[in-house]
């Protein structure tokens, strides 16, 4: 099959991505605009604010990632676009715009789940370090700040399938890492930064309690799943309150408020800005969430690998970038016999090029989306 170019769009949450990727295995570019700086005094993503942002970013980034891969828009083969899930507002820019430029271009137009993107990051990746002899079935645990889910990935004929078998009932990882750091005045995003800042503190300090799921969720029950099939599900609600317990019971208020006032007078706060205004118990607190997040992560993910029979699995979304994250893996993988592999830091983040990636299988297999497609903020992966 000749070399086929895909242009990527994607906007699901607050960054506005494009890239060119050949063939589902080599970016010839990627552009991402962040709008971290926006959302920051907020503490978390504001989707008007990133609604309004896309529709600044999306015409130079798109036109940014066509120069650097030194195609054009006639050049070009398909356009590939997310579709859900992700935030309402920002999904209709990309796809929108996308829309409009496939009917100008007369190029097919291909929907792509977010998700499933995230796990085409790692594909995409090893085919390009020329691995191409990943054993199956897949385990792809997909953790970022909106989402925590587990998938058994399988590869047709006709392209990829996917079978949910464990997902947060509540919050997602990510999304427990900022909040933590918004309660304890460390910045957004806090994922990073209570990285950096758990480095100096005890992580066996504080003692964070496994979440114990006694009962299915409701939502698998109402939609048929097998009620004898395992799951494996993650809740993040009860660690986050936990952190807001030990504050309000080791008195660290006053310094909480204190960090915060010196943050604000600071216009772009490090590491080493917030370490300076943290004490010894903030630095436990933060090292102890973590390792308790981390461990949660591990062990439930490994233990659906070995209900499954998994033979790889996949770890990848931003939280991947974690560096604990990474290497407890790593460790306990080994420890198992299981292969385990990551996307670069670049691609766990949300991006295009995941995004082309995965719109490359559906490419070959003309699953071309139909015009009157729309965003889905709760969008499935099947």
């Amino acid at each position: 099959m000749p070399e086929t170019y895909i242009l990527g769009i994607e906007s699901s949450c607050d960054e506005t991505a494009a890239a060119v990727v050949r063939s589902g295995e080599q970016v010839v570019s990627n552009v991402v605009f962040s709008q971290i700086a926006t959302h920051q005094p907020y503490g978390g993503v504001v989707p008007e604010l990133a609604s309004r942002e896309h529709l600044r970013a999306i015409v130079p980034v798109v036109r940014k990632a066509l120069a650097d891969a030194n195609q054009t828009f006639p050049s070009i083969d398909a356009l590939a676009v997310t579709q859900g899930p992700g935030l309402a507002g920002a999904l209709l820019v990309s796809i929108s715009y996308a829309k409009a430029l496939a009917f100008a271009l007369d190029k097919p137009l291909i929907a792509v789940n977010h998700l499933e993107g995230h796990i085409h990051a790692v594909l995409l990746e090893e085919r390009q370090k020329g691995n191409r002899q990943l054993s199956f079935p897949v385990l792809a645990l997909v953790v970022s700040g909106g989402h925590t889910h587990l998938y058994l990935a399988m590869q047709g004929e006709c392209g990829w399938s996917y079978q949910n078998i464990g997902h947060t009932r509540d919050d997602a990882a990510g999304e427990a890492f900022d909040k933590v750091a918004k309660l304890l005045a460390l910045g957004y995003p806090g994922g990073p930064m209570i990285e950096k800042l758990s480095a100096h503190g005890d992580p066996t300090a504080v003692s964070f309690p496994p979440a114990q799921l006694k009962h299915r969720d409701r939502n698998d029950r109402e939609n048929g799943q097998d009620s004898d099939q395992p799951r494996f599900d993650f809740s993040y609600s009860g660690i986050k309150t936990a952190v807001l317990r030990y504050v309000e019971t080791h008195g660290l208020r006053d310094s909480i408020e204190a960090r915060r006032r010196a943050a604000r007078a600071i216009a772009q706060p490090t590491a080493a800005d917030y370490l300076s205004h943290c004490d010894r118990k903030t630095l436990d607190l933060v090292a102890s969430f973590q390792h308790a997040v981390v461990g949660d992560l591990v062990g439930k993910t490994l233990a659906a690998a070995r209900a499954s029979n998994a033979a790889s699995l996949f770890v990848t979304g931003g939280v991947a970038a974690n560096n604990q994250l990474r290497q407890r893996f790593e460790r306990d993988s080994a420890m198992e016999g299981l292969s385990v592999f990551f996307p670069s830091r670049p691609l766990s983040t949300d991006n295009a090029a995941m995004i082309a990636a995965a719109a490359y299988p559906k490419f070959v297999a003309q699953d071309f989306a139909p015009m009157n497609f729309s965003a889905e903020a709760g969008l499935a992966l099947k």
